[in-house]
């Protein structure tokens, strides 16, 4: 049996992405049924090579999907081009996966200043940050990464790959310039804004004259565009630097 046809299959039906050492193992004896004499190492060589012309395939305009390397394995994931579509069907699906603006605030600060302490991330966010460190260790989007090397000995945190998985990134060298996070980041606040205000807001106008239906858009815009604001200024806060962390 080809080769490619069986990579391609456990790729596709993986739930994490699958390294390379977990897919020799199970197409170890279809390679050794073509060539009987070959070596582990002509084996790995193999089938690295059958992956990277997966890869290959994939990359071609006809396919809307393609295989990534991500958290140090090989997934399928949607192109680029495809994700409003994707997205709209997933929406239709569940409710999307959630973070407040607390939360994204302190997620963009360790994932730009990683590893970073507690106290650094409220300095910067102005606020404190110890009930939402909790909620992102919950979330698995952070993990401990030992203690700094100064009185107190404060635990250090950087994201973890749970939060290279969500975001889709090979590697936090993969992390987009501060100014396109910080468009991320606020593209989804608003988004739960909007959800969470939707009804409320389609109540008040069935009641309301045209007038008052009128401030109650507008109202809610200067709402959205604080929060943002805020979002922001917490973000850009985030690329000043705070002092040496253990690398």
């Amino acid at each position: 049996m080809s080769l490619k046809p069986q990579l391609e299959a456990i790729i596709y039906a993986a739930e994490t992405p699958i390294t390379l050492d977990q897919m020799i193992p199970l197409v170890k004896e279809s390679v050794l049924a073509e060539a009987p004499e070959i070596d582990p190492i002509e084996i790995r060589a193999r089938v690295r090579a059958a992956v990277e012309e997966l890869i290959a395939d994939f990359s071609n305009a006809a396919h809307g999907i393609e295989i990534r390397q991500v958290a140090g394995g090989y997934r399928m994931s949607t192109k680029p081009e495809q994700h409003d579509v994707v997205r709209a069907f997933a929406k239709s699906l569940k409710p999307p996966f959630r973070l407040s603006l607390p939360a994204l605030e302190t997620l963009a600060v360790i994932a730009y200043k990683q590893p970073v302490t507690v106290p650094e991330i409220s300095e910067i966010r102005g606020v404190d940050s110890g009930g939402v460190i909790a909620t992102l260790l919950d979330r698995k989007l952070i993990a401990t990464a030992g203690r700094k090397a100064v009185i107190g000995r404060p635990i250090l945190y950087k994201t973890s790959k749970d939060f290279l998985l969500r975001f889709g990134l090979k590697d936090i060298h993969e992390l987009p310039s501060m100014e396109e996070f910080e468009k991320l980041l606020a593209a989804s606040f608003q988004s739960d804004l909007l959800a969470a205000e939707t009804a409320p807001v389609q109540s008040i106008s069935e009641a309301a004259t045209t007038d008052d239906h009128s401030r109650v858009e507008e109202s809610d815009e200067e709402d959205s565009a604080e929060a943002s604001e805020e979002l922001s200024e917490s973000v850009e806060r985030a690329e000043t630097p705070t002092g040496t962390h253990n690398q």
